[in-house]
């Protein structure tokens, strides 16, 4: 089992930035992925980033040059910092984890992540 609690959540206008936190604890596997998603109301849960136990990481296309994930392996916690953000990154974002998964060569597969966050809002106005 991982226990992961995202933070840092909230509005903003267009073009400003956010940085979300994803605690991890309570480990009873070892992690080799992590990766953010956000979903709206009435669409899929979609990939946005993601890291592995080595570093590589992978982009969504809508979110390349803007958001950058990272990891700090001592306070165990993921990050997402997301710059010139806009209206149509507003979603509900959430943290994953995986223990066996390769996202490294295939990345973002949703239903590969076995361990999900509770999730917090991002809202983008224009």
């Amino acid at each position: 089992q991982v226990q992961l609690v995202e933070s840092g959540g909230g509005s903003v206008q267009a073009g400003g930035s956010l940085r979300l936190s994803c605690a991890a604890s309570r480990y009873t596997v070892s992690i080799n992925c992590m990766g953010w998603f956000r979903q709206v109301p009435g669409k899929e849960r979609e990939g946005v980033a993601d890291i592995d136990s080595l570093g590589s990481t992978s982009y969504a296309d809508s979110v390349k040059g803007r958001f950058t994930v990272s990891k700090d392996n001592a306070k165990n916690t993921l990050y997402l910092q997301m710059n010139s953000l806009k209206p149509e990154d507003t979603a509900m974002y959430y943290c994953a984890a995986a223990s066996t998964y390769s996202c490294r060569w295939y990345p973002l597969k949703r239903y590969e992540y076995s361990y999900w966050g509770q999730g917090t809002q991002v809202t983008v106005s224009s």
